[in-house]
């Protein structure tokens, strides 16, 4: 297969241009931004290609990749890029959640909270560490527990900013659950703020996503109660 070559886009962004963006929390859109031939190379090319670029990144910062405990890295880099912490970006590794019907008839929300998201900050490629909160009210339909946590890491598993993140699992779930009833809140840590920048080691970022009777202010105040155990 011809290997695609593209053009850096320097373009303003709402007017600015890169320098003058700097730190700003910037989202574009509410889909992660992908090119038209984002899949066309196999995962194994990908590894290739990361892995010699990230090798020359090494090299540019002066280290030795002769040392053992060095000369692996590149590798193992471009395997976790690909295979693993941005293998959200693959339309193919989107968890199937498979729909059941809600025979027990319950019609109370439910609750899945402190779901583990660990995903990456789209601007410094650096961690965003956290919880995010899930509930729904069926209308009629149920899925497994495990698929919502596999949801949220899916979606999480991509260079990400989290108020498109909250965004992403809630459409999901609205439209795999056959329901408008979603609530979706996210509390992270994000590296970019505390391991460099202002190093702000005590502040976090909470985002939510409310639909449905999640719109109303006593049922949204149920789900934030179960989440706070208050």
């Amino acid at each position: 297969m011809k290997r695609k070559e593209t053009l850096l886009n320097i373009r303003p962004i709402n007017g600015l241009t890169v320098d003058e963006i700097g730190d700003e929390h910037i989202s574009t859109s509410l889909e992660t931004p992908l090119r038209e031939d984002a899949f066309d190379l196999g995962d194994d090319i990908k590894i290739e290609l990361i892995q010699k670029h990230f090798r020359e990144i090494m090299q540019i910062l002066g280290l030795d990749l002769s040392d053992d405990s060095l000369k692996g890295t590149p590798k193992r880099v471009a395997k976790m890029f690909v295979k693993e912490i941005f293998s959200g970006l693959n339309p193919k590794n989107k968890p199937k959640a498979r729909l059941f019907e809600n025979k027990y008839k319950y019609n109370q929300m439910l609750v899945e909270k402190d779901i583990t998201v660990f995903s990456n900050c789209e601007h410094h490629f650096v961690p965003i560490i956290g919880k995010a909160h899930v509930a729904y009210i069926s209308s009629g339909k149920v899925i497994g527990l495990s698929k919502i946590n596999r949801i949220v890491q899916y979606y999480a598993k991509r260079p990400q900013v989290q108020e498109r993140l909250t965004m992403q699992i809630g459409n999901e779930l609205k439209e795999l659950l056959q329901t408008n009833d979603v609530a979706v809140l996210i509390d992270a840590e994000h590296l970019c703020v505390s391991s460099r920048g202002i190093q702000d080691t005590t502040s976090s970022t909470v985002t939510s996503y409310y639909s449905g009777k999640f719109e109303n202010e006593d049922t949204r105040k149920e789900f934030l109660a179960y989440v706070y155990n208050k």
